[in-house]
Formats: C-alpha cells, sequence, structure tokens
C-alpha cells in the first residue's frame, strides 16, 4: 500500500506536466489543425528562463510569474514568424514547419547558450516533505497537481465564460465560419499560442523544479510523450488531451516501479503497448467523437 500510494502521487506529478503540454497541443490543434512540435522548444525556453533568473539572483515568486509570461511571448512571436505566413498551408507544410522551427531553436540554445546541461539554483523549499502518518511525501509533488488543477479548471472558466474564450471555442467547431462571422482571426490564433506558450512555462516550471537541470533537448521527449496524449485523448478534445496526461503519467510510473529490474529498460514500450491496445478499442480516442457524428 505505501508503495501503490508513492506511486500514485508520482503518477500525478508527472501526468500534471504531460496533461499542460497536451492541453497546449490540443488547443492550437483544435483551432489551426497544426501539431506544433516545436511546442517542447517553448518547454525548454521555460527551463532557460528559470535558470537565467535564478543565477541572477531573481526571486523566485518573481521567476513564478516571468517563465510563463516569457513562454508565452515566445508562443506569440513563433506565431507570428513561422505560421501565420502559412495560414491555409496544407497539414504537411504546417508539420514540417513545426520541426523546422524545433530544431532551429534547438541549434540556437546549443549555440548561443551550450550544448551540456545547465544547473538551475532552486529555493530550498523545493527540497521539503510532508508527512502524511507513515509517507514522506515531496513537497513540490503536492505543488505540481495543485496547480495543473488551478490552472485547468481557470482555463475551462475562461473558454466558457469571456468573449475570447468563446470566440476560440468556436474556432475549434468551425474557423472558417468564425471569420466570416467578423471575428479577427488573427487575434484568435495569436491568443490561442500565448495560453499554449503559458501552459508550457507553468509545465516547466514544475518539471524543472524536480529535474534542476536543462540542455537544449529537454522538451522533444516530453512534447512526443504530449503528442501521444494528445491522440490518446482524441484529437482537438481539451478534456482528453488532460485525461490522457494523466493516464500516460501513471501507466509510466506503474511500469518503471513493477517491472523487474532486466526488464525496466522497456517500460515505455510497455506504455505504448498499453495505448495501442486503449485505441484498438476507441479509435476516436478516450473523450474524442466517434467518426461521421456530428
Amino acid at each position: 500500500m505505501h508503495e501503490l500510494v508513492q506511486n500514485v502521487i508520482n503518477g500525478l506529478s508527472l501526468g500534471s506536466t504531460y496533461a499542460l503540454l497536451a492541453l497546449g497541443l490540443a488547443l492550437v490543434f483544435s483551432i489551426m489543425g497544426l501539431i506544433n512540435f516545436a511546442h517542447g522548444e517553448l518547454f525548454t525556453i521555460g527551463g532557460y528562463t528559470m535558470w537565467w533568473l535564478f543565477d541572477r539572483g531573481v526571486p523566485w515568486p518573481l521567476v513564478v510569474v516571468l517563465t510563463p509570461l516569457v513562454c508565452g511571448v515566445a508562443a506569440m512571436l513563433m506565431e507570428r514568424a513561422a505560421f501565420r505566413p502559412l495560414r491555409g498551408a496544407t497539414l504537411v507544410t504546417l508539420l514540417i514547419t513545426s520541426f523546422a522551427v524545433s530544431y532551429f531553436l534547438q541549434t540556437v540554445f546549443q549555440i548561443g547558450i551550450s550544448a551540456a546541461p545547465e544547473g538551475i539554483e532552486l529555493p530550498g523549499w523545493v527540497n521539503d516533505t510532508v508527512h502524511v502518518g507513515s509517507y514522506t511525501i515531496a513537497s513540490v509533488k503536492l505543488v505540481t497537481t495543485a496547480v495543473t488543477l488551478v490552472a485547468l479548471v481557470a482555463l475551462t472558466l475562461f473558454l466558457r465564460r469571456t468573449r475570447l474564450g468563446v470566440s476560440m471555442r468556436a474556432a475549434a467547431e468551425d474557423f472558417e465560419v468564425l471569420r466570416l462571422m467578423g471575428v479577427n482571426a488573427n487575434r484568435v490564433v495569436l491568443f490561442a499560442f500565448a495560453v499554449s506558450g503559458v501552459l508550457a512555462g507553468l509545465a516547466a516550471l514544475l518539471f524543472f523544479a524536480t529535474t534542476a537541470a536543462v540542455d537544449p533537448t529537454t522538451g522533444t521527449p516530453l512534447v512526443i510523450n504530449a503528442f501521444i496524449a494528445v491522440i490518446l485523448g482524441g484529437l482537438g478534445s481539451l478534456p482528453g488531451a488532460v485525461v490522457a496526461g494523466f493516464v500516460l503519467g501513471f501507466a509510466e510510473v506503474l511500469f518503471e516501479s513493477r517491472l523487474p529490474g532486466s526488464a525496466t529498460a522497456f517500460s515505455n514500450a510497455f506504455v505504448l503497448l498499453v495505448i495501442i491496445g486503449l485505441l484498438l478499442v476507441r479509435p476516436q480516442g478516450l473523450l474524442g467523437r466517434p467518426a461521421g457524428l456530428t
């Protein structure tokens, strides 16, 4: 039971990172039909922002505010420079562009900063623990889960209660009709990218608070897993992306902890087998709509 509780906590923490990244990916995809693989570099920018700010003695409350803000601005610049000129292009063109932006930013990080990992000097409280009975829980894991849930609730309220949020939901349903109704399409897309960047920044804060090191390719494996979560949840389904992110996090932690030592290296393969099995049962994803339904 003790091990089970620890695995649940670890699964919530890892799943929170996947859920935030998957939500950002799904938000942009639902509006533009674009899987932005450069989203991982927004996450890496968040890590380098933390490294730069902490290295210069900036207090952590300000770091918490500035990191998502920097990632949001970077996402808007990415949309304006790389994706807006290709508005209306084919999915393949947009996908290749996202890969090009990803590799370009990785090269910039390697040349401009370093190809080696940079250590992040985190505040001492991230190492604090909470004792609940016989269980010892890292405070940062509790904060990770809480921040993720608050972010998801805030985004849900924004999408349902604000005019811009409703416009984003309408764009996800039928972007062309939205433009015909006189809504500023550039504003909607730009803000969608900004929100996805802020979510990437939040994920970076939570992830690097436990790893304390960033390198140019840190975001690549994480964004691939987030993309898997988007597929598993149902393309274009924001709640599905969140649920699948947590499913992926729990599955990864479960296999890493339960497989015998010689098989631990294949934990990701077993996770993918579970995902394939789920998609065979529900090809449209966990919360996606079956093909042909309106």
